[in-house]
């Protein structure tokens, strides 16, 4: 299957937007589905085994609402924690920020195009953090996201749409579970536009400095994940 880019419906959707709301809950409900808080959770703990991050930056971060649900995989001790959300939209709230300060969290949300970000001299951290968020660039785009990011982290990691048949089978067959229009428009373009084998490795910067690994993720999803040596 060739990858192909189209338009998805959300991301011109106002945010308060009735049909952008329900599909954002829809959002929440597959990446449970998918597992996605938990594969990002491990391969935290993977590359974080002596301590936990100092930083994590999430790009495309929406409401936040999968890191939070990151934290109940992570170890109780993890703790004083700077997280920055990066969006094109402010969906951060008071009840989300006020449930990672119990976990002593520390979260703010910064309104900007993810290429914005990168040429901040001040935007340096840990990790960067990346849910669904690459199959909406061109290779091109994702080589310039990449070097940025590899200036700015030590470690990056994500989860994205796998391309292949099943995937798109189940993404074209969203509505038997309730999935509002606009769900159901995007998820199918989202898996054309997703990814497989050893694609994002190759668009990675090529440096030994880098340990890239690159495979399937549960039945639908492809993980990405580039540490730095000795980071």
């Amino acid at each position: 299957m060739i990858r192909t880019l189209q338009p998805e419906l959300l991301d011109s959707l106002p945010a308060h937007d009735a049909s952008a709301i329900g599909s954002r809950r829809d959002l929440r409900r597959l990446n449970n589905l998918m597992g996605h808080a938990r594969v990002i959770a491990r391969s935290l703990k993977e590359i974080f085994r002596s301590e936990p991050p100092a930083q994590i930056v999430e790009i495309g971060a929406g409401d936040g609402h999968l890191l939070l649900c990151v934290t109940q995989s992570s170890p109780a001790t993890w703790r004083d924690i700077d997280v920055t959300f990066v969006d094109l939209q402010n969906l951060l709230n008071d009840d989300t920020k006020a449930k990672f300060a119990v976990l002593d969290w520390r979260v703010r949300s910064i309104e900007a195009d993810i290429f914005e970000w990168l040429v901040d001299p001040s935007a340096k951290t840990d990790v960067v953090l990346a849910n669904l968020v690459l199959h909406h660039f061109t290779d091109a785009q994702l080589t310039l996201l990449f070097s940025g990011v590899a200036e700015k982290a030590d470690a990056f990691i994500a989860v994205e749409p796998r391309r292949s048949r099943w995937p798109l089978f189940c993404a074209c067959s969203l509505g038997i579970i309730g999935c509002n229009a606009v769900t159901r428009h995007d998820a199918p373009v989202s898996v054309r536009a997703g990814f497989t084998g050893c694609e994002l490795s190759a668009l990675w910067p090529h440096s030994d400095e880098w340990e890239v690994t690159e495979r399937r993720a549960g039945l639908f999803s492809h993980l990405f994940v580039a540490r730095r040596k000795g980071g």
